[in-house]
């Protein structure tokens, strides 16, 4: 097999957090627990006969396996019951208090399968209405919320062919110029399962995404060509220098109805520099594209910028900075950590859906980073010691757009710590902000935890308003992953 790997796709394009988890064959190369591994020749390669120096075949004298390989399946289960409570701030006669009950189940075999089953099921204790039900009737009441069940299934372990269905958090959708860092369930009353689907045949490279699995919601794709390939033929790097284009549409009829919207996107890549060596690698790319509303005349957009990335075996930073120009109410990154409340009412003056509310011509300077750090290796996906991911946009004329989450593992990974936020039209009347935060502490060798967690929401209502409020929870949980 081909000795050179190679981590294009990820550090060219710079895609969300949904990522496919490395083959455990490759875990021992430093920095590279989390990329998407093009080997160049891997589709060639590995057939049952193997190809000499000369070309010709030859067949493996080894004999069959006496026995079948052990099984590699392993499972965990986990119970959590806590107390939760919904602390309206205005607008509502009551707070209402919950027992929250989430068992989980989760069943792996690394490389073909991981399946995680389980949701919250919130049972009322106070604040009850007459009439109320039970079980909180908003997590429940419409086809898409039976999609959190659904809390993780991946098929396929081997990148860049996979499947992934679950909760798209801070989800970018590669060159990230319609989708970045959107988050399907940022209306609390709305649990959909999205799904991600990735397939190459070069020169093409393809990204497919549903914010709900069972609800006409957000579509999208974008393609990738690599130009490389396509005018020269085979490189032992591939993506080198990328064409890509996107496109993504909205029908609005689930978790709420709202206008549809279509946005297309065309993005150019290059990587200027590219070093590796045994202890990881660094990129530089650079990045310009045009996108608009197809249908709608005058409203397009302008991008440029740069973008770097270096891996070793602790550490994974990747950077992105870009100029940006918006013209007729067409804006980059419109699906966004704040789409799932926009899509009903805009942060800012204007009172209305993002579909038809107006966008004020102008240019912006977007910056992101992600820094993921571990004193032992990054070799165990989600294992981090310190995990910080933040982007901002500010605006010529006076709008900051910012949102952010830390997460660090202290005491032996025994306690886990979270922050997160988002300020939307910061600098403009109207601008709306959340804020959560979330800790968890393992004790008696790990296999119970006490979880507190809390935080401010935004409920959409059948007036097209948001209706603010907060939660707060508490609680024991315990589980096998130790």
């Amino acid at each position: 097999m081909c000795t050179c790997r190679s981590w294009a796709i990820v550090a060219v394009l710079l895609s969300g957090v949904v990522r496919a988890e490395v083959p455990p064959e490759y875990k021992g190369i430093p920095g590279l627990d989390e990329s998407i591994l093009l080997e160049p020749g891997a589709d060639e390669l590995g057939e049952e006969d193997s190809v000499d120096a000369d070309g010709t075949a030859e067949e493996s004298d080894s004999p069959p396996p006496a026995s079948s390989p052990p099984s590699r399946w392993s499972n965990r289960l986990s119970l959590e019951t806590t107390t939760w409570a919904l602390l309206p701030r205005k607008g509502a006669d009551r707070d209402e208090g919950f027992l929250q009950v989430h068992p989980r189940l989760e069943v792996v075999n690394p490389g073909l399968l991981q399946l995680e089953l389980g949701a919250p099921v919130r049972l009322r204790m106070w604040g009850r209405e007459a009439g109320a039900s039970l079980v909180r009737k908003e997590d429940w009441d419409e086809l898409s919320d039976w999609g959190q069940v659904v809390q993780m299934l991946t098929l396929g372990g081997d990148a860049p062919n996979f499947v992934w269905v679950g909760a798209l958090e801070s989800y970018t959708l590669l060159s990230g110029h319609l989708v970045r860092r959107y988050n399907n369930r940022g209306n609390p009353d709305y649990h959909p399962a999205g799904a991600v689907v990735t397939g190459m045949l070069r020169p093409f490279y393809v990204e497919a995404f549903a914010s709900d699995v069972l609800g006409a919601r957000l579509l999208g794709a974008e393609v990738v060509l690599d130009m490389q390939h396509l005018l020269m033929g085979r490189q032992p790097y591939p993506m080198q220098y990328t064409l890509a284009l996107s496109a993504v549409h909205d029908w609005g009829k689930a978790g709420g109805t709202s206008e549809p919207m279509t946005l297309a996107h065309l993005d150019g890549t290059a990587i200027l520099v590219r070093r590796r060596n045994p202890e990881g690698g660094f990129e530089l790319q650079a990045n310009a594209g045009w996108g608009g509303r197809p249908g709608e005349g005058g409203a397009w957009g302008a991008v440029a910028g740069l973008g770097a990335e270096y891996l070793t075996s602790r550490m994974d930073l990747r950077a992105r900075l870009e100029g940006r120009l918006q013209r007729g109410g067409f804006r980059q990154g419109a699906f966004g950590p704040d789409y799932e409340l926009a899509r009903f009412r805009v942060a800012g003056p204007t009172a209305m859906p993002q579909a038809d509310a107006p966008f004020p011509d102008g240019y912006s300077a977007y910056g992101e980073v992600i820094l993921s750090w571990d004193a032992e290796s990054l070799s165990v996906l989600g294992q981090r010691h310190f995990r910080l991911s933040m982007g901002t946009e500010v605006f010529t004329w006076g709008r900051v757009d910012v949102d952010g989450r830390l997460e660090t593992q202290l005491f032996h990974r025994n306690l886990s710590v979270g922050v997160g936020g988002v300020g939307v039209g910061a600098g403009q009347p109207g601008a709306r902000y959340l804020a959560s935060a979330q800790a968890r502490w393992r004790f008696l060798g790990g296999k119970l935890y006490a979880v507190g967690q809390g935080g401010t929401l935004l409920f959409p209502t059948a007036e097209g308003t948001l209706r603010p409020g907060a939660f707060a929870s508490v609680g024991l949980g315990v589980d096998n992953a130790r």
